[in-house]
């Protein structure tokens, strides 16, 4: 177990755990996964690369405070702007160094 005592699939959304059910019914391909969504290839790609990235971040990150780890997978997913990423991190490395 992590040091947070969660897995990176306990840290995921909803949409993003129906994504990875789906995902593993169409066998992992993403030709049926995009069929089954109704969108392009590219369309799923992106949105599998987007939540790699995110497992990623969960897993490097794992004893950085949730709100820390929130913000980094939500830049992962796109959803962040990078200059309001790097304000925001600032911001809660600031207040993890206050709270010691």
């Amino acid at each position: 177990m992590e040091a947070t005592g969660k897995r990176w699939i306990d840290l995921l959304e909803e949409e993003d755990l129906a994504f990875v059910r789906r995902f593993i019914v169409a066998s992992g391909s993403l030709k049926e996964l995009a069929r089954m969504y109704g969108v392009s290839y590219p369309t799923v790609r992106l949105r599998l690369d987007r939540l790699i990235q995110k497992i990623e971040v969960f897993e490097e990150f794992n004893a950085a405070g949730e709100m820390e780890r929130k913000l980094r997978g939500y830049y992962a997913e796109g959803r962040v702007p990078e200059d309001v990423f790097r304000s925001l991190l600032g911001a809660c490395q600031k207040d993890k160094e206050a709270s010691k």
